[in-house]
């Protein structure tokens, strides 16, 4: 009469080593996944927040008007644009108010983008003409920036980097704007107005 025959001693450790083995490639697949997803989806996020803020600069940009405005007793051109100490762009200008009557700024709004930082942010001030102590209220559309750029196309097609200019239009005909992130990554987007 034979015995019954079960799995010996090291059979079983081989079985435990080989499953061990197969668990630790599923986990590290699984994590692999988990984590390429993570960063999809935060690089597509911040390509959403990108889209996002030049659709927001493209349309301020595209309803900007010829229209001078008073700050106090000082007048401020319709287009106002700058370059700091460190390079970037600040530029201020008047665009046509909202086509909802109850929006606010439906008469015209004066508007402004500039570095503050490391985000670029968006100043809305009250109305077109402003008592001397009016402050914008500000807004933060985008984090992580190390440099913002901004480039004004002149009638003869010269680009440079402060307007207005003598003998040209109150507004530019097209704008580009440069944004470079901490990262190293650097965006463009060329905007024409006229």
């Amino acid at each position: 009469m034979s015995r019954p025959r079960g799995f010996t001693l090291v059979e079983a450790l081989i079985a435990l080593v080989i499953l061990a083995i197969v668990s630790l490639l599923a986990y590290r697949g699984m994590n692999a996944l988990t984590s390429g997803e993570a960063r999809l989806s935060a690089e597509s996020q911040r390509w959403v927040t990108l889209d996002r803020f030049f659709t927001r600069i493209e349309g301020d940009l595209r309803a900007a008007v010829p229209r001078a405005v008073r700050h106090g007793s000082a007048q401020e051109p319709a287009f106002a644009a700058s370059v700091d100490d460190r390079g970037n762009a600040s530029l201020t200008f008047s665009r046509a108010g909202s086509e909802f009557v109850a929006d606010p700024g439906v008469a015209g709004q004066r508007i402004g983008y500039a570095q503050d930082a490391d985000r670029i942010v968006v100043d809305y001030w009250p109305a077109l003409d402003n008592v001397a102590s009016a402050a914008p209220t500000r807004y933060t559309l985008l984090a992580g920036v190390a440099q913002f750029h901004a480039g004004y196309a002149t009638r003869d097609g010269r680009w440079i980097a402060q307007w207005p200019v003598l003998a040209e239009p109150d507004v530019p005909r097209a704008v580009r704007v440069d944004v470079a992130f901490t990262d190293g990554t650097t965006v463009s987007r060329w905007i024409t107005l006229q």
